[in-house]
């Protein structure tokens, strides 16, 4: 029996800068060329200041950031998934901006003692050949230990 493969990411034309820095293990985030305010997923129209021609540009970002929330998955719902059971979701608010938030997996495990207000720092899985997704881990295990 074949295992069933993780879904990989399908960047669109918006997308495609953030997903080509995460497959070099660089966090990216859209900022408005009108206001300089970051949006994550970036959209058609500037949630802050509106504009309809933002005009997004993805600029790195530290990757630091605090456990705004996060549950534990114990179910896999989507193919791929199952052998990584359980594992925790975490949404994280990013340093760089008060209400930027990402969800990734935490990479430290389920018996982490991971808590609202914890620091964490991102880190990527690789799932696919030139393919890597954000990911978090506690502290300052990430990125700058592994000389990043």
């Amino acid at each position: 029996m074949t295992e069933a493969q993780r879904p990989v990411p399908a960047p669109d034309e918006l997308s495609a800068p953030f997903w080509e820095a995460a497959a070099r293990h660089v966090l990216t985030v859209a900022r408005c060329s009108r206001c300089a305010a970051f949006t994550l997923p970036p959209d058609q129209t500037c949630p802050h200041c509106h504009s309809t021609d933002p005009e997004f540009a993805f600029e790195p970002v530290s990757g630091r950031g605090t456990v705004r929330s996060w549950t534990v998955m114990r179910q896999s719902f989507l193919p791929g998934f199952a052998d990584d059971l359980p594992f925790v979701l975490v949404d994280v608010e990013l340093a760089e901006q008060e209400g930027l938030r990402v969800i990734g997996r935490l990479l430290d495990g389920p018996g982490a003692p991971v808590r609202v207000g914890a620091s964490v720092e991102a880190a990527f899985e690789d799932v696919a050949p030139g393919v890597a997704v954000p990911a978090f881990v506690l502290g300052g295990k990430g990125r700058g230990e592994e000389g990043a």
